[in-house]
């Protein structure tokens, strides 16, 4: 190995900077609990954790500057540091197989975690007793979904993820004669009626019920019980020409339709949807409490799966701590409503959601064959020096050289 590069693996397997990078995460998830009164838990998990670099508002002058080292950038500095570390100090032989598992195991924690937090996606399905859907809502994530609702048999759909209604640029829709252009949007909003508020300014809107509502920005919210309410004007656009501003939000659920080129359409701001080529129908919901109270006992839904190609049709009981896995997909019994007729059910992707467990199962074994290793070697010189031979001291790993610790 080149002499420059024995250096650089040197100074970055060094155990100061595993100590400096340890003391940062330390620092790193204190700020964050402090930062969450504010925030709510998943801000702070994106801000910190899920983040190279953590940018801090300065009040008053709307500018964001570098504050803090993020989880990702602390996670991948400790994953270069392990690595380093194994290559350099451990030598391969079966007295250090126990240190090599640790040490793999602890990496592939650090990777199951980044492949989570960029391919995980959290949902929710909601289906009331006897209806079928097959798709979910993203927990976080809103879209404009766009409907061509001509043929009453067959819709169709464009949607349009909601940062690109921040910007005022035009938005293209493929395969749609219409064109959008973000007017105003605002992250959360408080709405009234214009007949209650005679002097609010006109409203931007022209087409649907947005000249009936009064628009009031408000500060984003990210209380766990509390949800922003993001509104956008767009203005809609046709091969005619311009065809009126309307008023989306996530406050109100009902579709505003309009009809350009012969065309009717159906606008909405709404949760984004992932299908699944499969569809559940929710058959019957549990929730069976113990007798004599109001204590819950069983919470259970029984859904119906059926595959899109028809060649799987079967019932499955989803209850607490028995999810249903199909398709990549989990659901688990997260709660109901409507007088126990409607079940809501969480549903995670996580592609990543075997390597904790491997890792963990790598890691304690790996430690414990370690352990066994050193005491039957401290037994064995013990015995020796008892009987007046020293064998001398068991294998260790192969320090460092160089200036690097």
């Amino acid at each position: 190995m080149p002499a420059f590069l024995r250096s650089l693996v040197e100074r970055l397997a060094s155990l100061r900077l595993t100590v400096a990078l340890l003391l940062l995460a330390i620092v790193l998830v204190v700020i964050a609990t402090l930062d969450q009164v504010h925030l709510g838990i998943w801000a702070v998990q994106a801000k910190y954790f899920r983040s190279f670099i953590v940018f801090q508002q300065i009040p008053g002058a709307g500018l964001s500057v570098p504050f803090f080292p993020g989880g990702y950038l602390i996670g991948g500095a400790l994953l270069l540091n392990l690595l380093c570390g194994q290559f350099l100090r451990f030598t391969l032989n079966w007295r250090n197989t126990g240190l090599h598992l640790t040490h793999f195991g602890i990496i592939l924690l650090l990777v199951g975690e980044l492949i989570t937090g960029l391919l995980s996606v959290e949902s929710h399905l909601t289906l009331d007793t006897g209806e079928t859907r097959n798709y979910a809502e993203n927990a976080f994530d809103r879209e404009l979904a766009i409907v061509d609702v001509t043929d009453p048999e067959i819709n169709q759909v464009w949607s349009v993820p909601l940062s690109r209604l921040a910007h005022r640029e035009p938005i293209a829709l493929p395969g749609c004669p219409l064109t959008l252009i973000p007017v105003r949007f605002h992250e959360n909003a408080n709405f009234a009626m214009r007949s209650d508020a005679p002097n609010a300014p006109a409203s931007p809107a022209t087409i649907g019920f947005g000249p009936q509502v009064v628009v009031q920005p408000a500060e984003p919210t990210y209380r766990p019980n509390e949800e922003n309410q993001p509104t956008a004007f767009v203005e809609f656009r046709g091969p005619d020409g311009a065809i009126g501003t309307l008023l989306a939000t996530l406050a109100i659920e009902q579709p505003q339709e309009f009809t350009a080129g012969g065309r009717t359409y159906a606008v909405s701001l709404r949760r984004a949807r992932i299908y699944f080529d499969f569809s559940l129908t929710l058959i019957e919901f549990r929730h069976d409490k113990y007798p004599g109270t109001e204590i819950p006992r069983n919470f259970s839904s029984q859904v119906r799966l059926r595959s899109a190609d028809g060649k799987e049709d079967r019932e499955v009981r989803i209850f607490m701590n028995n999810p249903l896995r199909h398709g990549g997909y989990t659901f688990y019994q997260s709660g109901f409503k409507n007088n126990d007729r409607t079940t809501v059910l969480q549903v995670v992707r996580n592609p990543g959601w075997l390597l904790p467990y491997i890792a963990c199962v790598m890691s304690g074994f790996g430690l414990l064959y370690h352990f066994c290793v050193t005491l039957v070697f401290f037994l064995l010189r013990r015995n020796a020096v008892a009987g007046g031979a020293d064998p001398g001291p068991p294998a260790s790993p192969r320090p460092a050289t160089g200036g690097a610790q």
